[in-house]
């Protein structure tokens, strides 16, 4: 892939990665009995685990190291690509463009996926990570603003161009919920920060600059699933195929955003003694049950789709299938926690990972295929 046909949405390949690379690590979190903050390996180990149990949580701990590698991997090959790309009158004719700019946000959620990949993948293998958890939260603080400014101001950006330029509303597809996919990930893991530092002046900033990105990727998000629903209403039939993958975009806005609405009572409650009792069982069981019709809708809507586009072809949008996926299995481990501990929740949450795992690499294959061959991979068919 060169310049001239460099897409920022292969960042999706790269945060899919990440996001499967937590899974397993989320999973562990909430469904086995561990000390105080998050599991580590030698508290999993430590449980005398062998036969069928030692085999399952070595698969768990494989697929965590195998998708951390690809996600680094994959992030410094496509960040040699988007920076030449960066200089190119495509970048600036992509910018200028209210339906299609937001596919320079795909970039910066794959970058605080890594943050999330450090926090829990990393840590969980590094005894050093873990062991010196609290110090580390001064550095992920300052990095953490930073790319907190980037994003506002990148945002802020996006926005003045669409209410300067107008566009045909129309055209709009469910892709346009990455600008509240960002915003939930970065206040996902501000709020991260906050309920997990000790040092209540980094807890206390974090926490109110989540109050900005949150307020803000809220409410983007309901403008924009209203818009998107009363546009797609007023049209006959379903969306173009390339764009019929984001359609499932809404669960993980939905997870990021409830996720970071359980961070922060946690926070209220340690660092300004809130006793929220039941707040944390509505805000996670909510969200999960709206997750499970909509998981159950979209894929009514797409299989059609299935069976006719995605194992034929290939196209960078498809890569929007695998944040879904995850986003389900990580809510519905907090789910399995707090809402509703049952072993058929923890089968369905478990089979959803494997799928997601073989998906990834399907997709992965026709990428590498399109991408080696003279046709760009945005449409590519395989």
């Amino acid at each position: 892939m060169n310049s001239k046909n460099f897409t920022p949405l292969v960042f999706l390949a790269s945060l899919g990665a990440g996001g499967i690379a937590v899974m397993p690590f989320v999973l562990m979190q909430y469904t086995i009995e561990h000390g105080p903050g998050l599991i580590t390996r030698s508290e999993l180990w430590s449980q005398g685990l062998s036969g069928i149990s030692a085999v399952y949580y070595s698969s768990f701990e494989a697929t965590m190291i195998l998708f951390t590698l690809i996600h680094l991997a994959l992030t410094v090959w496509f960040a040699a690509k988007l920076f030449p790309w960066m200089r190119t009158d495509s970048f600036r004719e992509l910018i200028r463009n209210p339906l299609k700019n937001t596919a320079i946000l795909a970039p910066l959620i794959s970058l605080l996926m890594t943050m999330n990949v450090m926090i829990g993948p990393l840590r969980y293998f590094i005894p050093v990570l873990s062991d010196n958890f609290q110090s580390l939260f001064l550095p992920a603080m300052i990095f953490w603003v930073l790319v907190f400014v980037v994003v506002m101001f990148t945002e802020i950006k996006l926005l003045e161009i669409s209410f300067r330029s107008g566009f045909d509303i129309t055209k709009i597809n469910f892709g346009w919920l990455l600008h509240p996919f960002l915003l939930g990930m970065l206040t996902v893991v501000g709020t991260g920060i906050a309920a997990m530092s000790e040092d209540l002046a980094i807890a206390n900033a974090a926490a109110f600059l989540c109050l900005i990105s949150g307020s803000m990727g809220i409410f983007l998000l309901l403008v924009k699933m209203i818009i998107l629903f009363k546009s797609h209403f007023q049209l006959q039939g379903l969306p173009e195929k390339h764009f019929l993958p984001s359609f499932l975009i809404v669960i993980p806005n939905i997870t990021l955003f409830a996720i970071s609405a359980f961070r922060f009572g946690h926070f209220l409650e340690h660092a300004h003694g809130f006793d929220l009792g039941a707040y944390f069982y509505m805000v996670i069981g909510l969200s999960f049950g709206f997750e499970i019709w909509y998981m159950l809708f979209g894929m009514a809507l797409l299989t059609d789709y299935f069976r006719k586009n995605h194992f034929k072809e290939f196209y960078v949008t498809q890569w929007g299938l695998i944040c879904p996926l995850v986003a389900f299995v990580v809510l519905g481990a907090f789910a399995y926690d707090v809402v509703l501990s049952s072993s058929i929740v923890y089968a369905i949450l478990a089979l959803v990972m494997a799928v997601t795992i073989v998906v990834y690499f399907e997709l992965l294959a026709k990428h590498i295929r399109c991408s080696s061959s003279r046709t760009a991979s945005l449409g590519c068919e395989v």
